[in-house]
């Protein structure tokens, strides 16, 4: 995972032969995947698909364990593995399995990589708009949640899933595929997970059901105006909760309090907006809401361990990043591989 990637978009495609009509052994669908990465995605990085909100990620190599901000996701894993450290939970994820975030969360995460064989994974953004639909047409077989879901967790792949996942990359690999076959693709995906074990998290986070889904609400409300004036009475109120409850909870779901989610979400984005925006310190503190770049310089060493200077260096480096865009900021989540 990693918050800055190659944004290369895959639009000239080398397009691959269709896949046989055969059902094709587990070795052989793992290895048709390897290939169609090597010609959708070959750089490191984060490579964006035609097809809005689906991603492809690779590591070639292994990357130490950092900070990092994923935005509400199924993240689908082909190749290799990754830990994920949330407070004092520690999670993996590797080929075959599938990590969902209901709610997007700050955490730390390792990659594992080689050359050999490099971290291949698919990020599909969770659309609330396609799942509040799918939540409609499931109303009559799917009920509440039993029990207070959590933000993160993997699970592994079952034959459904991992079939359309096959099936979305051969389409990606085609142009006129990609068009007409793959958004239905990504829609069985998001029905699987619904109605999987992870289906409970997301339905909370859309619905406000329980204590998550009000969080969830107040999370959104964070990252829509992260650069603005936020507190946490304002947060509590909006979200039905006492403040004691908002807080025990928030952090429940999170692992932190929320001043300190809303301190880190400025400071990844601030890190965006500096590697792949090619923004100065300064500029872009004052883009994500800092009054002071010496405190905003502070609390950045504070999270990644270097200087703002220092760690658009390192992210470069360790990715091997182009010339900066120079592009009008829109507000977002920072995402990582």
């Amino acid at each position: 995972m990693l918050d800055f990637k190659h944004y290369s978009l895959a639009r000239h495609y080398t397009v691959m032969p269709a896949p046989s009509v055969e059902p094709l052994s587990a070795d052989a669908a793992q290895q048709r995947l390897i290939e169609l990465f090597d010609v959708l995605a070959p750089n490191p990085g984060f490579t964006r698909t035609s097809l809005e909100g689906v991603n492809l990620m690779r590591a070639n190599h292994p990357l130490p364990r950092m900070p990092v901000m994923y935005e509400p996701s199924i993240v689908i894993v082909c190749q290799g593995r990754k830990r994920g450290y949330l407070g004092d939970q520690v999670f993996q994820y590797d080929a075959q399995q599938y990590l969902v975030l209901s709610v997007p969360l700050p955490f730390e995460c390792e990659t594992e990589a080689s050359p050999e064989a490099p971290f291949l994974a698919i990020s599909v953004r969770v659309d609330l708009t396609m799942v509040a639909e799918l939540l409609m047409a499931l109303n009559e077989t799917q009920g509440a949640t039993r029990n207070e879901p959590a933000g993160i967790y993997s699970t592994p792949l079952d034959p459904a899933l991992c079939n359309a996942v096959q099936r979305l990359m051969d389409a990606l690999a085609s142009p006129l595929d990609a068009r007409i076959l793959a958004p239905g693709v990504v829609r069985e995906i998001c029905y699987r997970v619904l109605t999987g074990e992870q289906g409970d998290a997301i339905r909370a986070a859309l619905t406000h059901q329980n204590h998550f889904g009000r969080i969830a609400k107040a999370l959104r409300r964070i990252h829509a105006d992260y650069h603005g004036q936020l507190d946490v009475d304002t947060l509590a109120s909006e979200a039905g909760m006492s403040l004691a409850v908002f807080h025990a909870q928030f952090k429940a779901v999170t692992s932190t309090s929320p001043m300190q989610y809303v301190k880190t979400t400025r400071l990844h984005h601030a890190r965006l907006l500096m590697v792949q925006d090619g923004l100065n310190a300064g500029a872009a503190a004052a883009r994500v809401g800092y009054e002071s770049a010496s405190q905003f310089s502070r609390e950045f060493k504070r999270l990644f361990g270097l200087s703002p200077v220092d760690e658009v260096k390192r992210m470069r480096t360790i990715y091997d990043a182009p010339t900066p865009r120079v592009v009008k900021p829109v507000a977002r989540y920072v995402t990582a591989v």
